[in-house]
């Protein structure tokens, strides 16, 4: 028997459409599935005009998330954020770059950054899951010292403090 699909709702004030489409041409094998549009029922809850955009359906590398015009309620935290697992020093620029353009650059550290709408992003390099979990602690010690001062992962510098 095959299991729910769990898919992220990210909630946004009323960029959901442009954040999506952001997130889609950023990641290869994205696209924006579908877009519904609020219609007058609920107007005396949510105060959106009809035919504006609800939720906009999509998916980041086959991913599915939506995302909400909910209103100015709530906001994104650190508390929870999107991981980019990257093998190449290149795909850690490249998606350091993107995700950070015109987010909040006093919030990197150790991989992560705030884009332009809020929302907290890990880009870390896919080797840290077997960097940090190697029964040696003198490694873990000296790659969480490393990573601790980065903001953006140098993958040859971790490969560096691993090493020894």
């Amino acid at each position: 028997m095959a299991g729910p699909t769990i898919a992220p709702c990210l909630w946004f004030d009323d960029q959901a459409e442009e954040a999506a489409k952001f997130y889609v041409s950023i990641f290869p094998e994205s696209k924006i599935t579908k877009i519904a549009y609020y219609t007058r029922a609920g107007h005396e809850y949510h105060g959106r005009p009809e035919g504006s955009v609800l939720t906009v359906e999509f998916e980041l590398g086959g991913q599915p998330y939506t995302a909400l015009n909910g209103g100015p309620m709530f906001t994104f935290t650190h508390a929870i954020s999107l991981q980019v697992y990257c093998d190449t020093q290149e795909e850690i620029d490249y998606y350091w770059e993107r995700l950070g353009e015109g987010g909040d650059p006093g919030a990197k550290q150790c991989g992560w950054l705030k884009d332009r709408y809020g929302l907290s992003w890990q880009v870390v390099p896919a080797v840290m899951q077997d960097y940090m979990t190697d029964p040696d602690p003198e490694k873990r010690f000296r790659v969480t010292d490393a990573y601790l001062n980065m903001q953006k992962p140098v993958l040859a510098a971790l490969r560096k403090a691993y090493a020894g």
